[in-house]
């Protein structure tokens, strides 16, 4: 069924507003850009009830303006779990740990809730070609999606510097893989050249279409845990998705249907940290010419999203951690072999944060886990483990 257009684009730095349009910045300031969706009343919890638990639950609050054009693999609706035994080993009262599941969505990580918006788009947009470059998790769920809705999917990776799990996605899926030496901003400056001479759609975060499915995130957690935690603890990349999730929680306060907000924690692996050390240092915001980290998926030097980011940590009072690589792999193990939950590397980094930083938190605290274990295979093979003979 089609509807009435419920929304515009609007630059967040100097207030330009657009019409809906296949735009990435603001023409007049090179801002970033975001959707502004005309909001319901909190009455609209009465037909979220009668729907299925996924993205799609929350129709109202995205900018699709047919919804017979949605590409959809039933993504969303993860499971948010009690930390009990992470929590108990802790052994410091005063707070809750759960943790959001993004790696049971249909490729195993939570971009799936922005490729379900953003692939729609691209079919509202006409477009038949969409392209992206990745570290990984991107690059499977533009190409899954992309596969579903019929388009061709391009990819740009830089070489050598994939998850091989997360590689063997995109290659299944039928995507047209482009090697870029170099790091992850090599290979977003590609793409960039790229489409801007090709009819081709751009799915990284800097589209804002495709940062409204992640923001049904916090959505997801306000219904599941019955009201608004005290803390959301986020792995920072490229930054859209901690900004994407602070949204979503906006919205839901300005419709009346909550009557607080959470704090947002970023967390930064340290060689891949340029946003959380120029938070903490008070200075002004340099990217990292050579990031470092085994967490691939958010081993990014230039967070495309970062004036976003920053916005949302300070909004709401919160901060930016760093933790490095031997503690992002010790918080990894510990939800595996206490709590029997595989998440890569990345998706451990706020579990990491939380047992550096104890006493930053109290409360409600939910980590978001962005992707699943099997994404990056070669990390696991490292770990030590039990031999024997029967």
């Amino acid at each position: 069924m089609g509807g009435e257009i419920r929304h515009f684009i609007k630059c967040i730095e100097c207030g330009m507003e657009y019409e809906p349009s296949p735009i990435y910045r603001c023409g007049r300031c090179n801002g970033l850009l975001e959707i502004r969706i005309k909001l319901p009343d909190r009455n609209i919890l009465l037909s979220w009830k009668s729907r299925a638990f996924n993205v799609w639950r929350y129709r109202e609050l995205l900018p699709v303006d047919d919804y017979n054009m949605v590409v959809s693999m039933d993504e969303g609706g993860t499971r948010l779990l009690n930390l009990d035994r992470v929590g108990e080993s802790i052994g410091k009262s005063g707070f809750r740990l759960f943790l959001k599941v993004e790696g049971d969505n249909p490729t195993g990580s939570f971009k799936d809730r922005g490729m379900t918006v953003g692939v729609t788009k691209a079919r509202e947009f006409k477009y038949t070609r969409v392209a992206c470059a990745s570290t990984g998790n991107t690059s499977a769920s533009m190409a899954a999606y992309a596969a579903r809705a019929g388009l061709e999917p391009i990819v740009f990776i830089p070489r050598g510097k994939i998850a091989r799990g997360k590689l063997s996605q995109a290659i299944a899926y039928g995507a047209t893989i482009v090697e870029v030496e170099g790091v992850f901003d090599d290979a977003l400056r590609k793409v960039f050249d790229y489409v801007a001479k090709n009819k081709v759609y751009l799915l990284n975060s800097i589209n804002p279409y495709r940062l409204e499915g992640q923001k049904t995130i916090a959505y997801e957690i306000y219904e599941q845990l019955g009201k608004v935690p005290d803390y959301i603890v986020v792995p920072v990349g490229n930054a859209g998705n901690i900004s994407a999730i602070w949204k979503g929680f906006k919205e839901l306060f300005e419709i009346g249907v909550i009557n607080c907000l959470p704090i947002m924690v970023g967390v930064q692996a340290e060689g891949a940290s340029p946003l959380a050390k120029a938070y903490m240092e008070k200075r002004s915001f340099k990217p990292l010419e050579d990031p470092r980290t085994l967490a691939s998926a958010i081993r990014i030097g230039n967070p495309v999203n970062w004036p976003k980011a920053w916005r949302a940590v300070e909004e709401s009072n919160g901060f930016f951690l760093t933790v490095s690589d031997e503690e992002i792999v010790s918080a990894q193990m510990k939800l595996a072999r206490e709590e029997g939950i595989l998440v890569e590397p990345a998706s451990a980094s706020p579990l990491a944060a939380l047992l550096k930083n104890q006493d930053a938190f109290e409360g409600n605290i939910v980590l978001i886990a962005t992707g699943h274990g099997l994404k990056d295979p070669d990390i696991l093979m490292k770990w030590p483990y039990k031999t024997g003979s029967i």
